[in-house]
């Protein structure tokens, strides 16, 4: 058993921009990536968070063919991990050295290639002569997985995870337990969605999307602003070379308080239990942490609930907080993996990120989150919360690495 897992690279694309350097100078110019919907046409008046690139121009970057299909799902998912793998060094290695490695690809969507499959169903329920079925091979949420492991290389080990919001979270801690375990060396771990008519669809039935600019722990919010996006780091054992780290990670822990299937518990007992596990597994305390990056969707359900559980773990002494939604919009199974490279930039370069849009507290949980950007901070643990409907709750703890 294997028992430090470090973080040797990060690889990212939302709606602040393409790759980490992108991502990192909108976060410190406090510069929010929601906007109208414009990918496709719609019902609803909503902002959300869009990649600026078409999928052609994402297919040109990755240099695949042009005449075949792949969902945004996939190609979001491919630009990330690839920048993960190659920010970890990776690609480079030898035949030889490829070899002595088990080297896995953990992914997380939960939208999958539905964006394929829209268009065809657009056409089929015209003609049931038109439409091409192939298309729909890329529909199920296992094909963006394998289409990245097969573009990798990544492929000792390829597995899926959707639990909804909490998708990426369980694929970073799926891949630290199977490194710890010595199943593998190296696991590149995240998730990848893109946008939809289906959720956004989904989301306005629920009556949970602000037509505003989302306001997560404000009094006033209204709802969430939907995202796309892939966020992947790459996991490796402590033991191996590497060129960069980022951080360790220190604690993780999964939770279900089998609540409601879209709603949190009022006093948050499935994001306690995800944290107060996520704590007990690191052997840390509450006062060890230095900045907890928030689920903080804007809902008022979600918001309050999170709340209620900072309060219970960390009671008078809750260190700064925030939620990093109001940037990128919720992107859904890809949150935990978009928002595991913002922790890590964290820690990394000394940011605590501000909760943009904040103003009023909460009348009925009194948590204040960070207003505005915080520099040159001495961090040495990040947690980080991302829940899903149906009570799915993880929490991962990232901490600084000095071996």
């Amino acid at each position: 058993m294997y028992n430090d897992v470090i973080i040797t690279g990060l690889g990212v694309v939302t709606a602040l921009g393409r790759g980490v350097g992108e991502n990192l100078d909108a976060l410190i110019a406090s510069r929010s990536g929601i906007a109208p919907l414009t990918l496709f046409t719609s019902n609803h008046e909503v902002v959300v968070g869009e990649v600026g690139l078409s999928n052609s121009q994402i297919a040109d970057i990755l240099s695949l063919a042009q005449d075949k299909v792949y969902s945004r799902t996939t190609l979001l998912g491919l630009l990330a991990a690839k920048e993960a793998y190659e920010d970890a060094g990776f690609p480079g290695l030898s035949a030889a050295e490829r070899s002595e490695l088990k080297i896995g690809l953990i992914s997380a969507t939960s939208v999958g290639g539905m964006d394929v499959s829209e268009n065809f169903y657009k056409e089929y329920r015209l003609d049931k002569s038109k439409g091409k079925l192939r298309d729909l091979l890329g529909h199920d949420c296992g094909a963006s997985t394998e289409k990245i492991a097969d573009y990798l290389k990544a492929d000792d080990f390829v597995s899926t995870v959707s639990t909804a919001c909490s998708s990426a979270n369980n694929a970073i801690m799926l891949g630290a337990r199977m490194i710890k375990l010595g199943m593998l060396d190296v696991v590149v771990a995240g998730g990848t969605d893109a946008l939809s008519r289906f959720t956004v669809n989904g989301f306005h039935s629920l009556g949970i999307l602000d037509k505003n600019w989302c306001r997560p722990f404000d009094d006033t919010r209204a709802g969430l602003n939907l995202g796309e996006g892939a966020g992947y780091v790459v996991l490796q054992r402590a033991d191996l070379g590497h060129r960069n780290v980022y951080g360790k990670i220190c604690g993780y822990a999964n939770a279900n308080d089998a609540f409601h299937q879209t709603a949190s518990s009022s006093h948050g007992e499935g994001a306690y239990l995800a944290m107060f596990g996520a704590l007990e597994s690191s052997g840390l305390k509450p006062a060890d942490i230095s900045y907890v990056n928030a689920h903080g969707t804007g809902t008022p359900n979600n918001d309050s609930s999170e709340g209620a559980a900072l309060l219970r773990i960390f009671g008078n002494n809750l260190p700064p907080f925030s939620s990093t939604k109001g940037y990128t919009g919720h992107t859904l199974a890809a949150a935990g993996g978009v928002e595991s490279v913002f922790s890590l930039l964290s820690l990394k370069h000394g940011y605590i990120w501000p909760n943009l849009h904040f103003k009023e507290e909460m009348s009925d949980v009194a948590v204040i989150p960070v207003k505005d950007l915080i520099t040159d901070c001495s961090m040495d643990y990040v947690l980080e919360n991302s829940f899903g409907f149906g009570g799915n709750c993880t929490t991962l703890i990232y901490g600084s690495y000095k071996g």
